[in-house]
């Protein structure tokens, strides 16, 4: 029977790096560095869907439309009791 053998993202990033410079090529990004990256792509995208199928805004941005188009100013930066 073969052994499986697990490693964990950091021992498989050492792994990778030390066969790049063994074969003369770049050293592989290090693990999390797209991360960031790749969620905002896929905020962008659910949005672009939700666009295109004609769902309402939703959140922060309906709320901010909402206020917007009803001229509400709140009561941020006014004086007490005005």
């Amino acid at each position: 029977m073969s052994e499986v053998v697990v490693m964990t993202v950091t021992q498989q990033y050492a792994l990778d790096v030390f066969r790049a410079a063994q074969r003369g090529e770049p050293a592989p990004p290090a693990p999390g560095t797209h991360e960031m990256a790749a969620l905002r792509e896929l905020r962008d995208y659910r949005r672009f869907r939700a666009v295109l199928a004609e769902r309402p805004a939703r959140g922060r941005i309906r709320a901010a439309l909402t206020r917007r188009l009803s001229g509400h100013r709140g009561h941020r930066g006014h004086a007490a009791g005005c």
